[in-house]
């Protein structure tokens, strides 16, 4: 479930501190409402994760995955490694 970040629309709460941050499914509908007081809210626009770092995937750490390589002979043209 993906994360979205709210914040009141007017006002402060206590409750929520003004933000929040909620896990909601994809078929939910909006929010409109800050569960914690009540007072309306919009979606704010954040970051989202990555990984930092991506090592390339070698022959063998495929293979050990259970794909299938292929080298290229010529145009059109693969073998099986």
């Amino acid at each position: 479930m993906p994360l979205y970040e709210y914040e009141l629309c007017d006002g402060e709460c206590k409750a929520c501190g003004g933000t929040f941050t909620l896990n909601r499914p994809l078929s939910a509908a909006p929010l409109v409402k800050c569960p914690a007081c009540k007072k309306p809210v919009r979606k704010v626009f954040s970051n989202f994760s990555t990984p930092h770092k991506l090592k390339p995937l070698s022959i063998s750490d495929a293979k050990k995955s259970g794909f299938q390589v292929y080298k290229r002979l010529g145009k059109g043209e693969y073998e099986r490694q």
